[in-house]
């Protein structure tokens, strides 16, 4: 299934979730992980400007499992046993080519052989093809999305709860954010994804990683930036003109889940997630549940 596919089920649904949430919780902290995200995010950005409760520092779109794989397959190069001991930027969007990895800017700095770094650029954008065909088409990456959802949902609370100098990579939109007017001259784009402080009130301070890139990622975010502008465009147009061509894929599910949206509307927080995030959590102290190891393991059993 391709993302323009993905975009044509989960379109319609998104825009009736988020509908519910500006409704009734519409100061829910809204973690973006249903595909594609470059364009879902603008659509649910869009919906709640149309209901006057539109925050961007309470919109995410969940990257994580972008930086999960470049840390597993940077540690497998460098023979590093536990790659959540590395910290890797990975910038730009959510998928293919707008997926750019900073390998320049690892901490701590590491050396990786100049005839391995296309193929692991390569690698880390288009990741989910290999989970894919190691399912013979069966299914994607699931156990490993579920993980980074985790992963970032678990940040975003401890920030709300109070927990200081929490930074992690997250897909917004940048005007409204401190630092984020100096991205989007930078790039052109108004979403991005790049490391964001996180605190109480959701992203403080998007913090940008452009300014010390070498001529390899120049070219990468060049590339990035031209598709990206192109998938934002797509979900902006969408929610103004293209709507009602698109209805609900279910309108029954999106009419139930915003009941249950409604006996919500004294909550803090809402996520939209796809992945089961209990089993992550169940799964995330083992030493294999990283990456793409966990959709391993998902094929293995």
């Amino acid at each position: 299934m391709t993302r323009d596919d993905l975009f044509k089920i989960n379109a319609g649904i998104v825009k009736g979730l988020v509908n519910g949430i500006a409704d009734y919780c519409p100061k829910a902290f809204i973690l973006i992980i249903s595909n594609p995200v470059n364009s879902i995010v603008p659509i649910t950005a869009e919906v709640l400007k149309t209901k006057s409760v539109f925050d961007p520092r309470r919109l995410f779109g969940v990257t994580t499992l972008d930086v999960v794989r470049a840390e597993t397959f940077v540690a497998e190069i460098i023979g590093l046993s536990d790659p959540r001991k590395l910290n890797i930027p990975v910038i730009g969007g959510h998928s293919g080519e707008t997926i750019v990895p900073l390998f320049s800017q690892v901490k701590p700095a590491i050396s990786i052989p100049a005839d391995k770094l296309d193929g692991l650029v390569n690698r880390v954008q288009f990741g989910g093809d290999e989970v894919v065909k190691a399912k013979e088409g069966a299914g994607s990456a699931t156990l490993s999305m579920a993980h980074a959802g985790f992963r970032f949902a678990e940040k975003v609370l401890k920030a709300v709860g109070g927990e200081k100098g929490i930074v992690e990579p997250t897909y917004i939109y940048l005007p409204g954010i401190d630092g984020g007017e100096a991205i989007v001259n930078a790039t052109g784009c108004e979403y991005y994804s790049v490391p964001v402080e996180l605190g109480q009130t959701g992203a403080v301070k998007a913090i940008t990683p452009l300014e010390n890139l070498d001529d390899a990622e120049k070219k990468l975010v060049d590339v990035c930036n031209k598709t990206l502008k192109g998938n934002i465009e797509k979900g902006v147009d969408f929610v103004k003109n293209e709507a009602s061509n698109y209805p609900p894929f279910n309108k029954t599910l999106t009419d139930t889940v915003s009941k249950d949206i409604k006996s919500l509307k004294y909550s803090v927080t809402l996520i939209i997630l796809v992945g089961l995030l209990a089993r992550s959590r169940q799964l995330s102290g083992k030493a294999v549940c990283h990456g793409n190891q966990l959709d391993q393991q998902e094929i293995q059993a």
